[in-house]
């Protein structure tokens, strides 16, 4: 049996997920359908989605040991430079599909399968390191404003809790969208950073020079009164995360009052990602890259996520 390199769970731990997490060998990836095929990794980038495995969540323990990761740019089976896209099918998943790491293995590793139509020509002039950010986070952040936001339709964004990759993410598209774009961090150096991208950075719960028609939303219950209290008639309250309480008090006769839409989402389509590349390359937008770390050094970048002091993406770099 051929094995490789990888970064995997190998338990779960609530309190202290990093001791779940294990780097070591690991079995090749196998084919479960004839139209899968193997990429030889060069990139992967981490999300929280990672840290919330090594808890539990969303990772049956039937499932251990699971390669962790989503995100992965790669050399496919005829050489060419491809961008994975990670949501497969899957029908033991209620949803129909799952994301790479919950039922089929991640791209932390020096391989990862996936079905060949999951596979996007990595654009010229866009980097392994910039792409790997932009499969999970940076599409979500591309969805949260097109699709469901429909941001042409309207001037001016709210970002809730900047610092993060989705919202940095939405930060960074929304300006290079030319739209007028607030968002709010607890820290001070972080706001700083913020304003370098071009958005008026606010201390959470602000209030705003003008109300917005799109709200990002990503915090959860520590910010979402801001964001309706902030939101202009008929805006748009995108959400797709919870990171602070997901039972937050809503005032539902602001709701029906300013006519505002509350709208759920999670990652996007393989279309939207051939979207967003081609945003990237034309437009020269790069995402923000908080740091790139060495395979041999990944416990290290799960340790920087865990600690909260990350602006941007996390990039693994698999060459090194």
């Amino acid at each position: 049996m051929r094995i490789m390199r990888a970064a995997f769970a190998s338990s779960f731990d609530a309190d202290n997920p990093l001791s779940a997490l294990t780097v070591g060998e690991r079995p090749e990836p196998t084919h479960p359908e004839d139209d899968w095929v193997t990429v030889q990794v060069r990139a992967s980038s981490l999300n929280h989605h990672d840290l919330w495995s090594l808890r539990g969540v969303g990772l049956g323990e039937h499932r251990l040991p699971m390669i962790l990761g989503c995100d992965a740019v790669g050399t496919d089976p005829d050489g060419n430079e491809v961008v994975v896209y990670p949501l497969v099918p899957d029908p033991g998943d209620p949803r129909g599909i799952s994301i790479l790491s919950e039922s089929f293995p991640g791209t932390f590793a020096e391989r990862v399968a996936v079905p060949r139509v999951n596979l996007l020509p990595l654009p010229g002039g866009v980097s392994a390191t910039d792409a790997a950010c932009l499969p999970t986070a940076w599409l979500t952040a591309w969805r949260m404003l097109t699709t469901k936001g429909r941001v042409s339709e309207g001037e001016a964004v709210l970002v809730q809790g900047a610092g993060g990759g989705v919202a940095t993410a939405a930060v960074a598209l929304a300006v290079a969208l030319g739209k007028r774009v607030y968002a709010t961090s607890r820290d001070a150096g972080k706001r700083e950073r913020i304003t370098e991208l071009g958005a008026t950075a606010l201390a959470p719960g602000a209030r705003l020079p003008e109300r917005v028609d799109v709200v990002i939303e990503t915090v959860g219950e520590a910010t979402f009164d801001h964001s309706l209290k902030s939101a202009a008639p008929m805006a748009r309250i995108v959400v797709s995360g919870a990171t602070a309480g997901h039972e937050p008090k809503v005032n539902l006769r602001r709701i029906f009052a300013m006519q505002l839409e509350i709208l759920g989402t999670s990652m996007g389509t393989p279309g939207e990602l051939t979207e967003l590349l081609a945003f990237c390359a034309e437009q020269g937008v790069r995402p923000i890259v908080d740091s790139v770390v060495p395979f041999s050094r990944i416990g290290d970048a799960f340790a920087r996520m865990h600690a909260g002091d990350v602006f941007g993406k996390i990039v693994i770099d698999h060459t090194a």
